[in-house]
This record gives C-alpha cells, sequence and structure tokens, in this order.
C-alpha cells in the first residue's frame, strides 16, 4: 500500500481518532530544560556583552536567568527562578568559555567584565538583523536585560 492508497482507504472506513479535549486545552509551558540550550545561551550572553552596561562575569548566570525569565511569556510569574538555576549557571559557564575560545568575547581584567569582541558584534548583530522568532526573542531579553540593569541601579540610589 503506498501513502494515496492509505488515505483513501482511511477516508472509505471512515476511521477517526478520538482526541480528548482536556489534551487539547494542555497549558503549554517552557520547562527549564528548553532554554538550557548552550546555542541559545551563548547568544544571551553574547547579547548582555554587547549591550552598554557590560555585565559582570560572577553575575552572568544570575543576569541570563532573569533576563529570561522577565522576557520569555513561558516564565513570567513562575516559581521556577531561572536566575538561581545551578544548571543554568554551569551551562553559562560553558557559553562563556566557549564564546572565549572562539574569540567572541573576551573579559576585561582590571574590572573583570565581559567585552563583545568585533566578531562578536557581528555574530550577534546579524542575528537581530533578521525577521524571525530568534531576533524578536533577542531583542526581548535585550530589553529585560536593561530593565533589569535600571532597576538595580535605581535601587542603588534609594539606599
Amino acid at each position: 500500500m503506498n501513502y494515496d492508497e492509505f488515505f483513501e482507504s482511511v477516508t472509505r472506513r471512515e476511521i477517526s481518532i478520538a482526541v480528548l479535549e482536556k489534551d487539547i486545552q494542555k497549558n503549554y509551558q517552557l520547562s527549564n530544560e528548553a532554554l538550557f540550550q548552550l546555542p541559545l545561551i551563548s547568544m544571551i550572553v553574547l547579547l548582555l556583552a554587547k549591550d552598554r552596561r557590560k555585565p559582570i562575569v560572577t553575575e552572568i548566570g544570575q543576569m541570563v536567568g532573569e533576563s529570561i525569565e522577565a522576557s520569555l511569556v513561558g516564565f513570567k510569574g513562575s516559581s521556577n527562578h531561572l536566575g538561581w538555576s545551578a544548571i543554568l549557571r554551569i551551562r553559562t559557564v560553558k557559553a562563556i568559555s566557549f564564546l572565549e575560545r572562539s574569540g567572541m568575547i573576551e573579559i576585561r581584567k582590571s574590572d573583570n567584565r565581559m567585552l563583545a569582541t568585533t566578531l562578536g558584534q557581528k555574530v550577534i548583530d546579524r542575528a537581530l538583523s533578521n525577521d524571525d522568532d530568534l531576533s524578536y526573542n533577542l531583542s526581548l531579553i535585550q530589553r529585560s536585560y536593561r530593565n533589569i540593569c535600571v532597576n538595580k541601579q535605581m535601587d542603588l540610589e534609594l539606599v
């Protein structure tokens, strides 16, 4: 039986698949593992390193988690607290190591801040220039990172 014959026989026999409505209405949210892919984390780290407010290396895992949590719908208001995730921090260190070895970021020794190199800036600019989901989500994460930095600065001024 070939492809066309199969669908013709299904139509003739009126075969159907019963689907429970509760399965359709399932609330889909991203799991932590969905976001812990090194390419995505590497792009986020590169995005933060390119920003005017250069992240401190020791805070980058926290900043990546908070930025994801604040910008992606599946994590807004969740109890996951990605900024404190040990798995995310470990994978962020691996992403930093990859980016540093590939020459896309460098760590400034004087203040321990991360900088995007010319190559890194070209890569992230190219990712942001496309009209697709990646560029949209990276833009949301970039805005969230800036908002987090502004909020931290305002908190410091109040103290």
